[in-house]
């Protein structure tokens, strides 16, 4: 009943609407009544994937065993993703960072400014570590919503997810750029292509992909886009719906904070086990250890230390710097406890996500499909082609790194054959592959965890962000393509 009161309620025309907020509350409308969760989400792409094999020319048979066999192939990334969701809530959820979010949450003092605000922090945040942005950004939308009184939850919710869907890959944890950039991380099928335009180099260095002046701008005004788009984005107080409204309880985060951390702390005890949990002797001591093994780590590359980053190293710098922050190993412990529920999703849903990958990789279909756009394509529309194909892939893969690998022999070889700059198209590969993430629900799992929302909640007005911000990435990946060379 009260679902359908909000329903009506978001489908009703008011005059302090903008055009954007009320295409964004009747998506809104839509998905909440229509829109499966996340799990069923991924059920339904896999058979949507499965039909267009057979449509395609591909035997059930094989696309069967396709999906069986693609089914586990995701399982040390699975994990990978999992770590580094629980890692980036267990640094987001420490006491240092607790009081910042808090600071924080006082700035923006309307609603409208407040989803504006949760926008630019969640990109700035993404920009830096994807995996903590959607930890930190939550965390802070919801922050905001028992401050900002009347703000709208579900487009909070959604603006704490935009980096995700925006600049991410783009910055310094953003998969493809990384992997192009590294020997050991790209396959060696993909460096021999990439050879062929570079002259026998089999690699692309940051400062031809993410650190070029055309990456950056590109950057900035997808940036700026976003966040004046976010602003007339929020709904009418009329149409606001509250965290109350909701059913979310919210609790001040510094007093939830230190009540938890004096739970976890407890008693001293009078066994030594019990004095060991609640020092900081034994975090200083790996914390030490640790950063010896980083240094070491980072000095063991020549010339370019940035090389040695990946998802491994990303998650044993967040879990360090989540037990120096928590300092006693006992608040570490509760943290991560509390923390591992927002990746509940990633464990159940990447196998799933595998299979499909399967029928895609392990197949004809991903070479069919590209084929056909190749063949229809130019010097000029390869690169919205490619944004456009990435995005559309990206719905049913959603894995930055591992969809690159599919894509990147072909999108490497058209762009030889197409004289295009091989750096240019990691970066239209990065921002076709991030607007995909506005449209499927699969990375707003921890932060819909945090928030205590469904992705049905947030996801019209992610799709309304959709269609404010890919067309402005088609235009700026054809612009800006024509002052780059080919090598």
């Amino acid at each position: 009943m009260v679902g359908d009161v909000h329903t009506e309620r978001d489908t009703e025309v008011l005059e302090g609407d903008t055009w954007l907020a009320r295409v964004a509350l009747r998506f809104t409308a839509f998905t909440e009544r229509w829109l499966p969760d996340a799990f069923g989400f991924v059920l339904v792409g896999t058979f949507l994937i499965f039909a267009l094999g057979l449509a395609t020319g591909e035997s059930p048979t094989t696309l069967v065993d396709a999906w069986g066999e693609g089914f586990w192939s995701l399982i040390q990334f699975t994990l990978q993703m999992a770590m580094i969701i629980i890692g980036g809530y267990a640094v987001a959820v420490s006491a240092p960072v607790a009081r910042l979010i808090a600071r924080m949450a006082q700035i923006p003092k309307s609603p409208r400014a407040a989803i504006a605000f949760t926008a630019a922090v969640a990109m700035i945040s993404s920009y830096l570590n994807w995996a903590f942005s959607l930890i930190f950004t939550a965390i802070l939308a919801k922050e905001i919503a028992r401050v900002v009184r009347g703000v709208d939850y579900r487009a909070l919710g959604a603006m704490a997810f935009l980096g995700l869907g925006t600049v991410w890959a783009q910055g310094l944890s953003g998969s493809a750029a990384l992997q192009v950039a590294s020997p050991a991380s790209s396959p060696e099928a993909v460096q021999e292509i990439i050879a062929e335009g570079r002259d026998g180099e089999g690699i692309i260095p940051l400062t031809e992909t993410i650190f070029t002046w055309q990456s950056v701008l590109a950057t900035f005004v997808v940036f700026v886009v976003a966040v004046v788009m976010a602003w007339y984005l929020a709904p009418s107080p009329a149409r606001a719906k509250t965290a109350q409204e909701m059913g979310v309880e919210l609790r001040p985060l510094l007093a939830e904070k230190d009540g938890k951390e004096d739970a976890a702390s407890g008693s001293t005890g009078s066994r030594p086990g019990d004095w060991l949990e609640r020092s900081p002797l034994l975090t200083v001591l790996v914390g030490i250890l640790g950063l010896w093994y980083l240094v070491r780590h980072f000095t063991s590359v020549e010339g370019n230390p940035v090389a040695a980053i990946d998802l491994n190293t990303v998650n044993l710098v967040l879990i360090l710097l989540a037990l120096c922050l928590h300092w006693r190993p006992v608040r570490m412990v509760e943290a991560v406890r509390r923390g591992t529920p927002a990746a509940s999703g990633v464990l159940l849903q990447f196998p799933f996500y595998g299979g499909i990958f399967g029928m895609i990789a392990f197949t004809g279909l991903s070479k069919q499909i590209a084929g056909w756009m190749v063949s229809v394509s130019n010097e000029l529309l390869f690169p919205p082609l490619i944004a456009v194909y990435s995005a559309v892939l990206g719905v049913f893969v959603p894995s930055g790194g591992s969809k690159w690998v599919i894509e990147a022999p072909y999108v490497i070889e058209a762009a030889n054959q197409l004289h295009v700059n091989q750096g240019w198209m990691v970066v239209v590969y990065d921002l076709g592959e991030a607007s995909a993430n506005l449209l499927q629900p699969f990375w707003m799992l921890p932060t819909l965890a945090v928030l205590g929302l469904k992705a049905r909640d947030i996801m019209g007005y992610t799709f309304a962000m959709f269609l404010a911000c890919f067309p402005v990435v088609l235009v700026v990946v054809t612009v800006l393509a024509q002052t780059l060379p080919f090598p």
